[in-house]
């Protein structure tokens, strides 16, 4: 399955892929301190387990920063 995960396409190698294993595959060792939307939408963590995603979604994974 390709994504398209902040503006840039990936490859997995899964036929359906649910947010929490995209992320995962995608980024291991980063998934404190992120949001997720989907299309636009901000996607609840709660969700992420059961939420499928489709090739034609677009995915930005946003990470928290601190500053002013």
């Amino acid at each position: 399955m390709e994504l398209q995960i902040n503006n840039q396409k990936l490859e997995f190698e899964l036929n359906e892929i649910s947010i929490q294993t995209m992320l995962n595959l995608y980024c291991p060792n980063k998934q404190k301190g992120i949001a997720v939307a989907v299309n636009s939408s901000v996607i609840p963590k709660s969700d992420w387990e059961n939420y499928l995603l489709q090739e034609t979604d677009e995915i930005l994974i946003i990470t928290a920063t601190q500053g002013g």
